[in-house]
């Protein structure tokens, strides 16, 4: 947002210069961006003075020059060569001396030097108005006011001055900030608490407002209250269109606005200067001298100020007359009901619209005006007939208007002010200062908020409504440290803070635990979209198409359901990295997936998915690789749980529709996580050649599986443990989850751990037969084990394995 800083000084009373009133902006939360110079003529015309003619005579060898002897000031009159016809001997004019460089409204920079001219010569220039960059005449020389002194700069007795743009960038919620009185207000309530000096916003004067007493104006009709909670209005006759006077086009040049017209530019000036959007009709064209605020009707078309016509939508607000739009409310003026050259009589709005429908119809039509940015954000209800009386004078002023009618009110929902309790030790608890009540009460003050209530714990404002974002006692400790100042705010000797300790899981938590986890395991994040191709979805046999949500109005057929899983995500990542000679990739990602429920519900769940494919490990020159398979996606998945705490039972195999030889972790309600390699058709239907195994973590599961479950500390064994291992000849189908169950059930008290270190299938055995080696350590907390102890342990868990999954002992 750009403020002009002259504009800003009319409305606060600060010798402050504008670096150091930026500075003071920033630091209240409206941060300067920069502070550029505005000169209004180029060059500010240095080396231009007020001179006198005290001679002009034909020059003797060209009819059209004159000779003429000009006093500026230093010494002896200049001899200058003048071709404009209308100079004359004791005219007062501006004048170039030697050196100077102008700047012509058209054409190249031209440095003033001394020259011959027919056999004359001259010292400088008598300049028109186009020469110095002052406007378009030159039908001759710009002649002064008899009473210009001689000598004086030209930029002084045109009462040029020049001006600095302050370049804000504004956050959302600062709405009330969106004019040059509403940076006026910030800046006067820190200059007021930091230096102590009372200053205050100047509001400009409407008081010479009087309404007119003549028959009837528009008659005004709000049908949409609740998209439009106050309107108010006045027609303004004998309006004479034309230019605007110097000083409003350069109040609006300041900031960047091109000037158009007087009526135009006066609506574009109050916004700026207030931040109340206006809107001027031609009143002759408005159907029966009506405005009807209404919604629109589905489709109906309208065209718009640029020429296009558009098809409204029923949830647009429009300002119409008797028959047809005239406006898009809040957002686009129409063809019908504009402004021209030929108008003589207006009819001026300033309302307070719904900010969510300007909002969404202004996105919906791509139509982005400085009004539309306003009325999203929120404007001040309570300066609307306030903003209509300015803007009122000031066309009587510049356009010549006479105020035809009285002023149209119609308010449907009061503005509020909101009450807000903030307790002392909340505020200073929190800031680590010492404000007392007296000293907040006048911060709160400075920023329009009237105390309701106050005693020794607690003060209760009542909020002005411009200040749609304060709400909460932490959004009023926001305002008083912004205007204080945060270098008031003191570093104590020492920052102390509570320990905190959570027992419940977090999903936040979960994820950067596992993320953590992953990331030290070599995996790297992904980040992929959340929508994905319906039809190769359903192809793929991911989902059904009544279980998938589906997108209204997708941008695209290629994404326009919501994903169903993890994994066609990370099989096009996958892709992409392979295509570049990234051929072993560790993914993962943490993200949600979404679906319908049989009784047409819809879910969303928090999943963290992992891709392994290519090599099984890094390779370095002390290990060789091997190709990834399904035991290393296994591994991964029971360090992640047992870095968790998750003591699930053992692993089962199970189907899967993305999936061939897979397993999972289950619960009795919930699957934790399930795994195995990816169909080869599905990686193919992703440009993926080569073997992926993937696993999916239900994050929602494994909280509601973890939540409650506490940590268990045990001493480090004092006795020493023993290792067995067996050699077992086993059926093809016969599972390690199996083995290790059976062994666990058949010695309870000594065994510690079963694990699987080899695996063969051969030709050297027969047909469906597998063989396993099995490692078991035995431990007695209580003693050392004796070899009695250890054999009679392992020959019941021999007797088990034989018993439970037909396995024979191997020589």
């Amino acid at each position: 947002m750009r403020i002009s800083w002259n504009w800003l000084r009319t409305l606060i009373d600060t010798d402050l210069p504008p670096h150091e009133a930026a500075d003071i902006l920033t630091s209240t939360g409206l941060e300067v961006e920069s502070v550029d110079p505005i000169e209004p003529v180029k060059g500010m015309l240095a080396g231009v003075v007020v001179g006198q003619v005290v001679e002009c005579t034909k020059h003797p060898d060209a009819d059209r020059l004159r000779l003429c002897r000009v006093e500026v000031g230093t010494g002896d009159p200049l001899h200058i060569v003048c071709g404009a016809p209308n100079v004359a001997t004791g005219q007062k004019v501006l004048v170039a001396t030697i050196g100077t460089t102008l700047y012509p409204v058209s054409g190249d920079p031209l440095t003033i030097k001394k020259s011959k001219i027919r056999g004359a010569e001259s010292h400088g220039m008598i300049c028109a108005e186009d020469e110095l960059g002052l406007g378009a005449g030159h039908a001759g020389i710009l002649v002064l006011d008899p009473s210009a002194r001689v000598g004086t700069p030209a930029a002084q007795q045109l009462g040029l001055s020049s001006d600095f743009a302050l370049e804000i960038g504004l956050t959302p919620n600062r709405s009330d900030a969106m004019s040059h009185i509403g940076v006026a207000r910030d800046l006067a309530a820190a200059i007021t608490v930091r230096t102590g000096k009372k200053v205050s916003a100047k509001w400009p004067d409407v008081s010479a407002f009087m309404p007119g007493s003549g028959p009837g104006g528009i008659q005004v009709e709000v049908r949409s209250t609740a998209a439009c909670p106050r309107y108010a209005g006045i027609t303004l006759t004998n309006v004479k269109v034309a230019a605007s006077p110097a000083w409003l086009q350069d109040r609006l040049r300041s900031i960047g606005l091109k000037p158009i017209n007087n009526v135009v530019d006066v609506t574009n000036f109050v916004q700026h200067e207030l931040g109340q959007p206006l809107h001027a009709f031609d009143a002759d064209k408005l159907k029966d001298g009506r405005i009807v605020v209404r919604m629109a009707a589905e489709g109906e078309p309208f065209t718009t100020l640029d020429g296009r016509e558009r098809a409204l939508s029923a949830q647009d607000l429009v300002i119409a007359d008797a028959g047809q739009p005239a406006c898009i409310a809040g957002v686009f003026g129409g063809l019908n009901s504009g402004v021209t050259d030929a108008t003589t009589s207006i009819f001026l709005e300033s309302a307070c619209f719904d900010a969510t429908t300007i909002r969404r119809t202004a996105r919906r039509h791509g139509l982005n005006t400085d009004a539309s940015f306003r009325f999203e954000r929120g404007v001040d209800p309570e300066i609307t007939v306030y903003a209509l009386k300015r803007a009122a004078l000031l066309l009587q002023d510049v356009a010549g208007a006479t105020i035809a009618s009285g002023i149209t009110d119609l308010i449907a929902r009061p503005a509020e002010w909101k009450q807000v309790q903030l307790p002392y030790h909340a505020l200073n608890s929190l800031l680590g200062t010492r404000i007392g009540p007296e000293e907040l009460r006048t911060v709160l003050e400075v920023l329009d908020c009237r105390t309701v209530a106050s005693d020794a714990d607690s003060i209760t404002v009542e909020v002005p409504p411009y200040r749609v974002d304060v709400t909460r006692p932490t959004d009023l400790i926001e305002e008083v440290v912004r205007i204080i100042g945060f270098d008031r705010v003191p570093l104590p000797e020492r920052l102390m803070m509570p320990s905190v300790v959570r027992d419940e899981v977090t999903f936040d938590g979960l994820q950067r635990q596992v993320a953590a986890h992953l990331a030290a395991r070599g995996f790297h994040e992904v980040m992929t979209p959340s929508l994905v191709n319906g039809e190769r979805t359903v192809r793929l046999n991911a989902a059904t198409t009544a279980s998938l949500v589906h997108l209204k109005n997708p941008l695209s057929t290629e994404l326009d359901v919501m994903r169903p899983t993890l994994l066609f995500g990370l099989l096009q990542s996958a892709a992409h990295n392979i295509a570049r000679q990234q051929k072993s990739l560790r993914l993962f990602e943490s993200g949600r997936i979404y679906g319908i429920r049989n009784d047409g519900t819809t879910f969303e769940q928090e999943r963290i998915a992992l891709l392994i494919t290519g090599a099984d490990r890094l390779e370095t020159w002390r290990q060789q690789t091997g190709p990834a398979s399904t035991v290393d996606i296994a591994a991964e998945v029971e360090d992640l749980l047992r870095r968790l705490n998750a003591r699930t039972g053992p692993a089962e195999m199970t189907e899967h529709p993305l999936l061939h030889t897979a397993a999972h972790f289950a619960t009795k309600r919930n699957t934790l996580v399930h795994w195995g390699q990816v169909r080869p058709d599905v990686a193919k239907a992703f440009d993926l050649e080569q073997p992926a195994f993937y696993a999916e973590l239900d994050l929602t599961a494994c909280k509601e599986f973890l939540s409650g479950r506490s940590t268990t500390f045990v001493p480090v064994p004092r006795f020493p443990s023993v290792r067995r291992d067996l050699s077992l000849l086993l059926d093809s189908s016969v599972t390690f989850a199996q083995l290790e169950r059976a062994a666990r059930q058949s010695e309870r008290k000594l065994l510690r751990e079963v694990g699987l270190f080899d695996v063969y299938e051969g030709d050297k055995l027969p047909a469906g037969k597998k063989s396993y080696a099995l490692s078991f350590i035995l431990l007695d907390e209580e003693k050392t084990l004796t070899d009695d102890q250890v054999e009679k342990a392992m020959g019941r868990i021999r007797s088990a394995l034989e018993k439970e999954a037909g396995a024979e002992l191997r020589g």
